[in-house]
């Protein structure tokens, strides 16, 4: 018997770039009757509290002969207040998915915390079938936050909230593509030089196999500059600060190298990367936003993919860059506990043992990753012996598409 192709109304009330991405891959991958309403990615708190207004005509547009046997939304969208104005859409499930969550979002000097953005995806989470989440970071600390927020509350509360929605909790990752043209390099160790200019070893001495940060000794020179790759949002909530700190550490330590400076920025150009500019412009070797296939060129180039980020819930540039190749150097933070090993993690905020757990990093072969959790599968996959892991992000929606399916024949 073959299924039907299941109707699903995609909402996206804020179509960034990762955001964006993912909508795409959807459509793309998955076989089913899309119909699709998004916002432009501008105006954060009027899209996440006015998304039911802005789309009030578009979805009676939508639902005009047409009706969906499944809402994916994100957790952007007021999906409470969506079912209320539209009764065609209060019984159909719905699967709320969160690419990062209000609660653990940072908040910048000068911001205002406001309690709204909150309360909208509690609300939609209460009120969806199945909660959706690209990482166990983004689960957990949505449900501790909840946890907090109703402990804020004053009075006239429902108890178990949080076992409420811990039993609709599914992880589903992002499905990150990298091209099945590009194959990722096995980079060779850039080896350390002793002091005395003997043969390099390939190893440093000292280098930890634990968990533990431990301080690690460095008296050579590297036989060729490293390029390192930052591919982020220019903005408060990555730090670039903190990527201008580990960049004078390294030069105070003596450390040549050269570096990509991708990622969107704001108009107002940040004081890091004007910094950078002006401290490090003999060494940067690309400095904007570039076309894709230029992107994926630098990112297979890229010895160390580096993230000084305080809000990272899948960390799709990392794993792009990581995928092809790049070595990552991340926080033990976030969402990157669940993705690299403790070699690639040092202290959050600690740039000076950042910039020590680099050199290690380098002088040795390739740490092994097990990225294909978090990718699309493909052939290049199997012959990469760094990957693994049997069961891809990609095919982990295909398993969510089945079962979307099989509620449909039983409807």
């Amino acid at each position: 018997m073959v299924m039907a192709r299941p109707k699903i109304l995609l909402l996206s009330a804020y179509r960034s770039d990762s955001h964006g991405y993912w909508s795409d891959w959807l459509q793309t991958d998955l076989d089913a009757d899309w119909q699709v309403l998004e916002l432009p990615g501008r105006y954060f708190r009027w899209r996440i509290r006015g998304n039911p207004l802005s789309w009030l005509d578009a979805l009676s547009r939508v639902l005009d002969g047409w009706q969906p046997e499944r809402i994916l939304a994100t957790s952007m969208v007021d999906i409470a207040t969506i079912k209320g104005l539209f009764p065609a859409l209060a019984d159909v499930p719905c699967s709320y998915y969160f690419h990062e969550n209000q609660f653990a979002y940072p908040v910048a000097a000068g911001q205002h915390s406001s309690v709204d953005p909150l309360m909208v995806q509690l609300y939609g989470a209460l009120a969806a079938d199945e909660l959706l989440f690209n990482s166990r970071f983004n689960q957990y600390s949505f449900l501790d936050g909840v946890d907090a927020l109703i402990k804020r509350l004053p009075d006239q509360l429902p108890v178990g909230i949080r076992a409420r929605l811990e039993g609709k909790c599914r992880w589903l990752p992002v499905p990150v593509r990298t091209p099945v043209t590009v194959t990722a390099t096995a980079r060779s160790p850039i080896a350390v030089k002793t002091a005395d200019d003997a043969e390099p070893s390939g190893l440093v001495e000292g280098v930890p196999n634990t968990d533990s940060f431990i301080p690690l000794s460095y008296s050579g020179v590297l036989t060729r500059e490293p390029l390192l790759l930052w591919n982020h949002r220019w903005e408060y909530d990555k730090q670039p600060e903190d990527f201008l700190a580990l960049l004078l550490e390294l030069n105070d330590l003596g450390v040549g190298f050269r570096l990509a400076l991708l990622g969107p920025r704001p108009k107002q150009i940040p004081a890091a990367l004007t910094a950078i500019r002006q401290r490090f412009g003999d060494v940067i070797c690309v400095d904007g936003r570039v076309s894709r296939e230029e992107y994926i060129g630098w990112l297979t180039q890229a010895d160390v993919v580096v993230s000084t980020a305080i809000h990272e819930f899948q960390g799709v540039s990392v794993l792009e860059a990581a995928a092809l190749g790049a070595i990552p150097l991340v926080p033990d933070a976030l969402c990157y506990r669940e993705q690299y090993p403790p070699l690639c993690r040092y202290p959050p905020g600690d740039m000076a043992a950042a910039g020590r757990r680099l050199i290690p990093l380098l002088a040795q072969p390739q740490p092994e990753l097990t990225l294909r959790p978090w990718l699309v599968a493909n052939q290049q996959m199997e012959g990469d012996n760094r990957i693994h892991t049997p069961t891809s992000a990609s095919e982990r929606w295909q398993h969510w598409l089945l079962s979307v399916k099989s509620m449909g024949l039983g409807r």
